[in-house]
């Protein structure tokens, strides 16, 4: 007769430590993202503050104190000033930003779906634009345009037409690299599909392609409004004082002897508003277009 011995139960770690060491971490995480946002809102609170003070107290001594008096007349005159610039702004980036997403989307779609001999050998090509600076085609772009404009009988140097032709070319590389690297993951089989049911270039592009493009075209219209809003070399050299976008606008208010802080800073934020509205409205698209195509092709 054998006896049954009882077997012991394996001892397992008390998972109460695990759990501290990750709440701990989980803190550590929350205070430094903190701490992330608060140096990050410093230059927004003196931007703020400033721009509510009167003339008298908008100096660099004082710009961490809240205003004694608080007056909106910064804003008034920092409209007033810039009005003109941000209507030209918007002349320049809407109509910009979205033929450059439609020439993006061509362009990204032909090289990724619709294969030709070269095709590769093209797409360098288009991808050395990026790196080609502002400054080394000023000139040439200038009497490119004076040209063109002359024998085309328009006015394309000087007027706000003219940018809009500069930043739409300028930025046909990476507009092309953005589409292509995000149709580069739609399934080969959905056009070899279209295609056989006789479905052609543009009709594929436009029933099968465009309806699920939509990070992709967030991604290219926030890169190329912002880069237009933001631009300021092209705008100082392809345009005249009545064409001045935002930018050439807010590098003028300054003054002869005195530099009105309050106005610059006023018209600092009026500057930067149109741009964080288009993050705000499109930026849950970004991440996901711009990283679209990482992994494929």
């Amino acid at each position: 007769m054998t006896a049954h011995v009882a077997e012991k139960p394996p001892r397992t770690a008390p998972a109460a430590p695990v759990r501290d060491k990750g709440r701990a971490g989980m803190w550590v995480r929350l205070v430094l993202l903190l701490l992330f946002v608060l140096v990050f809102l410093i230059p927004v609170y003196v931007l703020l503050v400033t721009s509510f003070k009167p003339l008298t107290e908008a100096d660099p001594t004082q710009a961490w104190n809240l205003p004694k008096v608080w007056t909106t007349e910064a804003w008034s005159v920092a409209w007033e000033k810039l009005e003109p610039g941000i209507v030209n702004s918007f002349l320049l980036a809407v109509p910009g930003s979205l033929i450059s997403a439609a020439l993006g989307a061509l362009n990204g779609y032909v090289l990724s779906k619709w294969r030709f001999p070269g095709a590769d050998v093209l797409f360098t090509l288009f991808l050395f634009g990026m790196f080609i600076p502002y400054q080394g085609v000023m000139i040439p772009l200038v009497q490119l345009m004076v040209n063109v404009g002359d024998t085309l009988g328009v006015q394309l140097y000087g007027g706000i037409p003219g940018l809009v032709l500069a930043h739409v070319v300028y930025g046909i590389p990476i507009c092309t690299l953005i589409f292509r690297n995000y149709y580069v993951t739609i399934p080969d089989e959905l056009i070899e599909a279209s295609r056989v049911d006789g479905a052609g270039m543009l009709r594929t592009l436009w029933s099968i392609v465009l309806p699920v493009s939509g990070p992709a075209f967030a991604v290219v219209i926030i890169w190329q409004f912002t880069s237009m809003w933001n631009d300021f070399l092209f705008a100082v050299f392809l345009t005249g004082p009545s064409s001045w976008p935002t930018t050439v606008m807010l590098n003028n208010i300054a003054g002869a002897v005195t530099t009105p802080y309050s106005q610059q800073m006023a018209a600092a934020i009026l500057a930067s508003i149109p741009t964080m509205v288009i993050y705000v409205l499109l930026g849950r698209f970004f991440m996901r277009g711009l990283m679209a195509g990482a992994l494929k092709g």
